[in-house]
């Protein structure tokens, strides 16, 4: 990454903190030892794991810390939990998720579907928000998993998973409910002894909190029904076979350490920003919206769709100032169709293709903030006039655009 780029693209991958590459350099150097063998050597390196769990598990509200279980990432999580409650409970067949998950939660649960069980997927509205009546009417008593994450990736927006998952145990208290937390950790305060102790499972990612990529978290619940994903060893108190990855695990531990440190005055600064990059864009470009601003949102994330240009073409031309973004449409990897998460809130066609998330982070400023104002809306109005819908001599869609491209 050079000097000048502004990367404002948090909810995909985050910087490593210096404090995290600090607390791994140790356990990639001179304390490289495998922690499962029995030499004095090693020792610490399997002292290292057991204090980081126990780290991770007071993040939690202090809950058990051989409850939490160790794995590559956030995918293999989400993984985990929904293919091992299948595999634990072969006699029940119905899941419920929503229709805006991620697709390591979405593809799984079609994956269970093809293979015979019914699975709900659960509407949102135009905000995004979850239709709380229909997930009610969903539970049955056949049913097997939730699986609801906690806040959107695309669009920031906050599910009331503690509600949802209290309504799912007064239902039927043998239903396990999962949460994918990979954007929240870090964000908001999670106690899985207090507001979401009806969770039984949780899911997050290392590298969206300033620790490196390939290290995850799955938190298991005592007396949860979860067959092990990957066997071979005991590592892991035998669920999750594989050498531990020593180094990533310490970094993890530090990553949480600094989300600790004042976690409410960053998040007030980060939304803040997040705020001012909003009501810059909506003051300076016409026909633009915010997707999910209806709903609660997470301090960081803004999805903003512009009418009438593509999203591809809007990351070319931010990638040349040097700023770092993400599409809100799927046309970045060859496909015409816009994000299923957009499709689910039925945003228009003609603002679902030209959809951008800014993400921010503890390391967001003020001036990148004024940097992406001073050139977001000269890209906007440049693409516009590629547009056989935009009308540039009054900055406006021709008359019958909507009708003409839906």
């Amino acid at each position: 990454m050079s000097v000048s780029t502004i990367y404002t693209d948090n909810n995909a991958t985050t910087p490593v903190a210096p404090e995290v590459y600090r607390a791994m350099i140790p356990y990639l150097t001179e304390d490289y030892f495998n922690p499962s063998s029995m030499y004095e050597s090693a020792q610490h390196a399997a002292q290292t794991i057991s204090r980081s769990r126990r780290l991770v598990a007071d993040y939690f509200g202090g809950v058990d810390p051989s409850q939490i279980i160790f794995t590559s990432c956030a995918t293999e999580s989400n993984n985990a939990a929904i293919y091992g409650v299948a595999k634990a409970r072969p006699d029940r067949r119905h899941i419920i998720t929503t229709t805006v998950e991620h697709p390591a939660v979405l593809e799984v649960c079609k994956d269970l579907q093809r293979g015979g069980y019914q699975v709900d997927f659960i509407k949102v509205d135009k905000h995004g928000k979850l239709d709380i009546p229909e997930f009610v009417r969903a539970l049955r008593p056949d049913t097997l998993l939730v699986t609801v994450m906690h806040a959107n990736n695309e669009t920031g927006v906050i599910f009331p998973v503690e509600q949802l998952a209290r309504i799912t145990k007064e239902t039927d208290p043998t239903i396990v409910f999962h949460s994918d937390a990979t954007q929240t950790v870090s964000k908001l305060p999670i106690d899985l002894k207090g507001d979401f102790k009806d969770v039984d499972l949780l899911s997050f990612s290392g590298h969206k909190l300033h620790a490196p990529k390939g290290i995850g978290v799955l938190y298991l619940k005592k007396g949860t029904p979860c067959r092990a994903f990957m066997i071979g060893g005991h590592q892991e108190g035998g669920r999750r076979a594989g050498t531990e990855n020593v180094a990533f695990i310490a970094g993890l531990a530090k990553a949480l350490e600094l989300a600790s440190e004042n976690h409410d005055q960053i998040e007030s600064r980060i939304a803040k920003l997040r705020d001012r990059l909003e009501s810059g864009i909506l003051e300076n470009i016409p026909e633009v919206r915010v997707n999910g601003a209806g709903a609660p949102r997470l301090s960081n994330t803004t999805n903003i769709s512009c009418h009438y240009v593509e999203g591809e073409g809007i990351l070319y031309q931010l990638s040349a100032e040097g700023i770092c973004a993400s599409s809100g449409s799927a046309c970045t990897s060859g496909s015409l169709e816009p994000s299923h998460v957009l499709k689910a809130m039925e945003v228009p066609f003609t603002a679902a293709h030209g959809s951008i998330r800014f993400s921010l982070s503890r390391y967001s400023t003020e001036s990148e903030i004024d940097r992406i104002l001073e050139v977001f809306p000269r890209i906007i109005a440049n693409l516009r006039k590629l547009s056989p819908y935009w009308d540039t001599q009054t900055n406006r869609p021709r008359s019958g655009a909507s009708a003409g491209i839906m």
